[in-house]
C-alpha cells in the first residue's frame, strides 16, 4: 500500500501542475478514491460483493466520483477535477488514461459486459458520456461533452453528439 501511495503522489504531481507539495496530493478527491477503489476491488475480486459495494458507496459520498468495485483499472489512470464521474462495472479502462470532471462510462442495458473499454494513452474531455460494450482505441481524445455510442479507431479525435471523427 506504501508503493501505491508514493506512485500516486508521483502521478498527482506529474499530471497536475497546479500543486506545490506532496501532502496537498492528500487533499485531492482522486487520491481517496483511487485509495477506497484498489481496496474495494480486491474485496470484488474475492467475492465480498457487499462489502466491496459498501466501501465503494461511501468514496462516492466522500469524493463524489463513483467507481463500481468490478472496473478494472490500468496503470497511470488519473482523474483530473473528479467531481462527477461515474465508472460502470464492466468497464475496463487500459494505462496512462486521463478523465476529466463529470464523464460517464456508463451501460445501455441487459446482461454481461455493458460498459465501455477504454484502451492506452487516453484522454476524455469533461463530461463525455461513453456509453455501451465499445472500444475506444489506444491514443484517442474524446471532446468535451461527446457523446460516444460507437467503437473509436485508434489515434482518433472524437466531438459531438454524436461523436464524430475529426482526426
Amino acid at each position: 500500500m506504501i508503493k501505491f501511495i508514493r506512485n500516486q503522489i508521483i502521478l498527482v504531481r506529474t499530471c497536475d501542475p497546479a500543486i506545490h507539495s506532496n501532502f496537498e496530493v492528500f487533499l485531492y478527491p482522486y487520491f481517496w478514491c483511487m485509495i477506497f477503489y484498489r481496496i474495494s476491488h480486491f474485496l470484488y475480486l474475492k467475492r465480498f460483493y457487499f462489502i466491496s459495494r459498501f466501501i465503494s458507496q461511501f468514496s462516492r459520498f466522500l469524493t463524489g466520483i463513483e467507481i463500481h468495485p468490478g472496473a478494472c483499472i490500468g496503470k497511470n489512470f488519473f482523474i483530473d477535477h473528479g467531481s462527477c464521474v461515474v465508472i460502470g462495472e464492466t468497464s475496463v479502462i487500459g494505462d496512462n488514461v486521463l478523465i476529466y470532471h463529470g464523464v460517464t462510462l456508463g451501460g445501455k442495458g441487459g446482461t454481461g459486459k455493458r460498459h465501455p473499454t477504454i484502451g492506452n494513452n487516453v484522454m476524455i474531455g469533461c463530461g463525455a458520456k461513453i456509453l455501451g460494450n465499445i472500444y475506444i482505441g489506444d491514443n484517442s481524445k474524446i471532446g468535451a461533452n461527446a457523446v460516444i455510442l460507437h467503437d473509436v479507431l485508434p489515434n482518433s479525435t472524437i466531438v459531438g453528439v454524436p461523436g464524430r471523427r475529426v482526426k
